[in-house]
């Protein structure tokens, strides 16, 4: 993630505008060309390449935008009990109520924010859908009632201007990329894999029949001779050689892929006292491509991910394991520690700027979907990320945020440490800080506010047992793996983790399969 100074934001504006401009300029081309044909060699090498671009932006991103409107499939919503449950959990923890309605309603004045457009929010946030239904009247007049025992004031009857936003449900909000980009993908992909066989992994690829599943095409998948397990799902894999410390599965945030982790990874053998040891710590980094910058299929269940992240496991025979994840990953973490085959093998846990606590809160879904980007780090993530037509298709109809959210009570059996950034554009990462460590919010006349917080839990020193926060103040989204000095803290604990042999819980990990 890039900073905010003023060089930096026409950086970015300047590149986003060049990007954009690339096609609009080739149908133009094209068009002339039709008028007055190129004599020359480097004529119609340009005319050739303009016909590409405008091929691609006609036959390949319009029909594929159209397609990927289709509705979402919603899972089934809570029984009546368990909804009431989730919304008091939900309700206990909102700090500022008249901003948690405020966001999720684009920045409408509150004036504007009514009982039915309220109704209309906790009938997808709850129930899962859009449609009105006179049977759930009752239940939403009882989370309208929590709504202004929040606010400390009746919400006026009737129906705002204000307009809610609802993930799955809203249209699926894209922009075009150019051939010439998805070019750009390829050669980082490649420059990827240089990286990671340099540092010993091996791409274990899905079958061959795959190969056209993902654009930009990855040659390299045609030559590797390791196979995954999974149908869908690749990984990166460095043999664990180690027979006393534990292997490390690691799952990437929505970006280019593995490229801005290589640097982690290469440090986590690197040091002395692991080379006179018994041997490496192996690492799986699986690759989730529906966010990675490409046009793949779409993203699969997350009971299917599961499994076939479960059957990579098997197939190296781990059965305990350091989890590690980022951003977007914390959503797959938090799906394998609710899953009962996964779960058991899970040991120490590090969470880098996770997405999923307090995942209630409009900050997730508002600063990355909804957000207008007005500095030069904001302007990347929209439309490098937030714009991409699979990361947009992803979060816009496969991401059930009452699936999606972690509570401190589900990792309470584990060594866990999370990596908070100070200046995170997406995550609201104070507030998260000031839930796990106990911070947690308390009524007032005026509503919900913070109890009362010095920030020492910012400072506190690393313990390596039970919860641990790392607060990083100067830090963006990401930019820790950047920061030589919190990644080496983040390869450090990593590196205490794989060694620990006991959880908080006393329990014994034992050695490897292999």
């Amino acid at each position: 993630m890039i900073g905010t100074s003023t060089p930096e934001y026409i950086f970015i504006r300047a590149s986003i505008a060049g990007l954009r401009a690339i096609t609009p300029l080739s149908v133009l081309y094209c068009g002339f060309c039709v008028v007055r044909p190129p004599q020359s060699i480097v004529g119609k090498v340009l005319v050739a390449w303009a016909a590409i671009e405008t091929a691609f932006y006609f036959l390949v991103y319009l029909p594929r935008k159209h397609i990927l409107q289709k509705a979402a499939d919603h899972p089934e919503p809570l029984d009546p009990e368990h909804r009431k449950v989730l919304f008091q959990r939900c309700f206990s923890t909102i700090p500022d109520a008249e901003l948690y309605l405020s966001k999720w309603f684009l920045g409408s004045p509150m004036e504007d924010i009514k009982r039915e457009n309220i109704k209309d929010f906790f009938r997808w946030a709850f129930l899962n859908t859009a449609d009105y239904n006179p049977a759930d009247e009752e239940e939403l007049e009882t989370y309208i009632n929590g709504v202004e025992e929040l606010l400390g004031r009746k919400i006026e009857p009737g129906r705002g201007s204000a307009k809610c936003l609802r993930l799955t449900i809203d249209e699926v909000g894209m922009m075009h990329r150019s051939f010439f980009w998805y070019c750009i993908v390829g050669l980082v992909d490649t420059a990827t894999a240089v990286h990671f066989k340099y540092r010993g992994f091996n791409l274990y690829r899905t079958p061959l029949r795959r190969f056209f599943d993902v654009f930009p095409l990855r040659p390299l998948t045609l030559f590797s001779t390791h196979h995954s397990p999974a149908e869908h799902t690749s990984y990166w894999y460095r043999p664990h050689t180690s027979k006393t410390k534990l292997p490390v599965l690691f799952v990437h945030g929505i970006g280019i892929g593995l490229f801005p982790y290589v640097q982690f990874f290469g440090e986590i053998n690197q040091s002395e006292d692991y080379k006179a040891s018994d041997g490496d710590v192996g690492i799986i980094a699986v690759e989730i491509m529906p966010i990675c910058m490409r046009i793949t299929p779409a993203a699969i269940a997350k009971e299917d991910m599961c499994r076939e992240i479960n059957s990579i496991l098997e197939k190296h025979g781990w059965d305990k394991f350091v989890l590690i994840s980022h951003s977007y990953g914390t959503v797959i973490s938090t799906h394998l520690l609710q899953n009962p085959t996964v779960a058991p093998k899970i040991g120490p846990i590090l969470l880098v700027d996770p997405v999923t606590f307090l995942l209630h809160l409009p900050d997730v879904a508002y600063n990355f979907t909804a957000r207008k980007p007005r500095t030069a780090n904001e302007h990347q993530l929209y439309y490098l990320a937030s714009q991409d037509m699979g990361v947009s298709h992803t979060l816009s109809r496969h991401f059930f945020w009452n699936e999606n959210i972690l509570w401190l009570e589900d990792i309470e059996k584990h060594d866990v440490t999370v990596s908070l950034s100070g200046r995170d554009l997406i995550v609201n990462s104070d507030a998260v800080g000031r839930y796990l460590v106990g911070a947690a919010p308390e009524s007032s006349e005026s509503g919900s506010a913070w109890s009362d917080d010095d920030g020492a839990w910012k400072e506190a020193p690393w313990g390596g047992v039970g919860l641990d926060v790392l607060w990083w103040q100067e830090a963006d989204h990401a930019q820790v793996f950047d920061i030589v000095r919190a990644r080496k803290k983040l390869v450090e604990v990593v590196k205490r983790y794989v060694r620990s042999g006991k959880g908080a819980n006393g329990t014994v990990y034992g050695t490897i399969k292999g």
